[in-house]
């Protein structure tokens, strides 16, 4: 029987729900400009979006299993968790709610006006009645619910203005509309005046309501939208069963819109009647069903900085920032010297991309390999491979059609990459490829084969890669570059379990060798030193080792962004344990692992501590062994740990707490200035000194 071990473990969607919940601080902090601060109110909705299409829809699927599921940190099971989540929810509704109210009202004072259609008035009101006309009324669809007319199939988070209503020349007044909100239609138009005024678009057709249902009296109305399960369960046995895995990957992901609801959401006003009608039609309980007054879909947001000045732009968002580049000299002849290491956004990832270019214009160019997981819109990364398989250049990409939201886009990337001659494959059978590699092989001017690996923390997304924090290392090291040789030749061959003398892979060997990494520093007792920043831990054999670890009187410090099911500061337990988080301008996103004070070992991953990472997907870890990347690194941990303004402290009752504030420092922007002073490649002064007073203080 499974022993639970909840005195220093947490359940976690709950710890991820209070991670969102540090999001919607942000949208709270009146130092932020007020136009980013909207976009946290947005950020906090789509995650939760995420999270009850994919969370919450995979405990659903649990909980309709015959055999009970009780999750292995606190023994609960998938129904108790969702009851747990449903809870909690109206509290965070209420408290968004009231915070998206405020940003909007602080915007106004900028003279930018999120409208009300009663607000409207004069050339406004006749702009919005003529777009109605025009643009909206000659395509709606509307549609009357009763019993010759069945209730349709609502779509996975598509908005519909739900109505009830009369019929005078009826008996029967069981009745009921439904108007789409089509994806064509614009988000928010643009209004007349000398302010910056807009208005919704759902906003304008709710009020024709009346109009569209003319035959009925209107009772009630309000905008609602469905969450369904938007997971794609796939079965170990799956493609011994499917012969065409492309294909059933196609038909799941429209199979998504018709999975089962696991939340309804409405703006305006619905009675106890119609919301019973509405379970019943969606076969929702009366408990997922939450009532709001933030729009549902803020995604109009995006964009919205269009219909503003510069000028006006310039005082609600953050400062502009462009990252570093390198030297105008060849990357490529650079890196051959010296281990290069790329901080995002703080260092452009065009840096990586020019070495690409470079790469295939170089004479002895042999092969480009790399792990795709999730590319940019309009990925220059894609044009530059292409080009090089169009030169006759060995391109091999694996590709991972099963990335979650984004398996249509790498299934579109994959057709455009083998048309141009590229070898693509879609990785392996039942493990997703989620390692961040890329090979260069080339001969040099002696005829011998050379390597230049790329290995990074985050994706090849130039977009991303504007937003996200993550690290890049670029290495000539060529003991790593026969490593990912080994690599790619094993993932062609389909060879999962794999040893290499640098590079770590999971599900093989790369939680074994951090384990045992652990457990040297756990012999050292209270001399004993662990660092790791990553997104989030779930891992229950590494939770224990660290438990196990602080016990020992180790010295355990995380950094952790999201999930963290280890509890800190839980006496006699987890006292040697102390968790912060990040939450700022851009998404903390690197993994770093520092094990040891003297000569640590550093270890750069795209891996998390969660078990679907360490067991269940391919993913790699790679030492950073030159000393300008690991002071670098160091220091940057340093300087994160220092962070007393955008940090929180994780407490043993599992809620995060403001720091004392000693410096009111904030560390992304410490980066984003030192960047603006200091090249990729400087050294700071005094700076092996100060790394080396900081691995002796152990953060503190």
């Amino acid at each position: 029987m499974t022993e639970f071990t909840s005195k220093f473990m947490q359940n976690r969607e709950l710890s991820w729900l209070q991670f969102n919940l540090r999001v919607l601080e942000e949208a709270e902090d009146t130092s932020v400009e007020e136009l980013e601060r909207l976009r946290f109110v947005s950020i906090f909705t789509s995650n939760l979006d995420e999270f009850f299409m994919v969370r919450v829809g995979s405990l659903y699927d649990l909980s309709q299993l015959k055999k009970e599921y009780r999750e292995n940190k606190t023994g609960l099971s998938a129904q108790e968790q969702l009851d747990l989540i449903y809870e909690v929810m109206p509290e965070l509704y209420r408290r968004r709610d009231e915070i998206y109210a405020q940003v909007i009202a602080d915007l106004r004072q900028h003279q930018i006006h999120n409208q009300y259609y009663d607000e409207l008035s004069g050339a406004s009101l006749d702009f919005a009645n003529n777009y109605y006309k025009k643009q909206i009324a000659p395509v709606i669809t509307p549609q009357i619910i009763d019993s010759s007319r069945p209730f349709p199939m609502l779509e996975n988070k598509k908005l519909y203005i739900f109505v009830r209503l009369n019929d005078p020349s009826s008996a029967n007044n069981n009745h009921y509309g439904l108007v789409p909100i089509s994806d064509n239609f614009e988000k928010y138009i643009s209004l007349s005046g000398d302010e910056y005024n807009y208005i919704r678009i759902e906003k304008i057709i709710r009020e024709y309501t009346d109009e569209i249902f003319s035959d009925y009296v209107v009772l009630e109305k309000a905008l609602i939208a469905v969450t369904r399960n938007f997971d794609i369960g796939t079965s170990i046995d799956l493609r011994e069963e499917i012969d065409d895995y492309r294909a059933y990957m196609e038909k799941s992901i429209r199979k998504r819109k018709r999975q089962a609801a696991v939340r309804l959401e409405y703006s305006g006003s619905l009675s106890e009647e119609s919301i019973a009608y509405l379970c019943d039609k969606v076969s929702l309980p009366t408990k997922a069903v939450f009532q709001t007054t933030a729009p549902i879909n803020m995604s109009y947001i995006y964009g919205l900085e269009n219909i503003l000045p510069t000028a006006v732009n310039h005082k609600v968002s953050y400062p502009p920032f462009r990252g570093r580049e390198l030297p105008e000299e060849s990357i490529f002849e650079l890196a051959e010297k010296e281990d290069i290491l790329l901080s995002y956004p703080y260092d452009s990832m065009n840096n990586f991309l020019r070495l690409l270019r470079e790469a295939i214009r170089k004479p002895g160019i042999q092969s480009i390999k790399v792990t795709v997981y999730r590319l940019a819109d309009d990925s220059e990364m894609v044009r530059i491979l292409g080009e090089a398989a169009e030169k006759g250049i060995d391109v091999t990409v694996m590709i991972e059609i099963k990335a979650r939201f984004d398996e249509e886009r790498n299934m579109h990337y994959a057709d455009m990459l083998m048309q141009r001659g590229a070898q693509v494959i879609y990785g392996f059978d039942n493990y997703k490829c989620h390692a961040k590699v890329c090979l260069i092989t080339y001969k040099n001017n002696d005829d011998e084969i050379r390597y230049i690996t790329q290995i990074g923390t985050g994706n090849y997304n130039e977009e991303t890669a504007r937003q996200y924090t993550d690290f890049c290392l670029i290495t000539a090291n060529q003991e790593i570059g026969m490593d990912a040789h080994d690599f790619f030749t094993h993932m062609l061959t389909g060879s999962l379990h794999n040893k290499y003398l640098h590079l770590l892979q999971a599900p093989s060997t790369m939680k074994l060798r951090f384990i045992r990494l652990i457990d040297r520093e756990i012999a050292k007792g209270s001399n004993g030193f662990l660092f790791f920043k990553m997104n989030s831990i779930t891992d229950k054999e590494i939770i224990e080792k660290l438990q196990e670890a602080s016990a020992s009187g180790v010295t355990v410090q995380l950094i952790i962004r999201g999930i963290c099911c280890l509890l800190p500061q839980v006496e006699a337990l987890t006292e040697n344990v102390e968790v912060r988080s990040i939450v700022g301008r851009y998404l903390e996103h690197p993994r770093v692992y520092v094990f040891g004070r003297e000569n640590p070992d550093i270890y750069i991953s795209s891996a998390d501590m969660m078990t679907r990472n360490t067991e269940q997907r391919i993913e790699i870890a790679a030492p950073v062994l030159a000393e300008g990347p690991r002071n670098r690194l160091l220091e940057y941990l340093a300087v994160q740990w220092r962070d007393d303004t955008k940090a929180r402290r994780l407490g043993a009752d599992g809620k995060y707490h403001r720091l004392e504030k000693k410096e009111n420092l904030i560390a992304q922007e410490y980066f984003m200035a030192e960047a603006e002073h200091l090249s990729v490649l400087d050294s700071k002064p005094n700076l092996l000194q100060r790394i080396k007073l900081f691995l002796q203080q152990a953060f503190s």
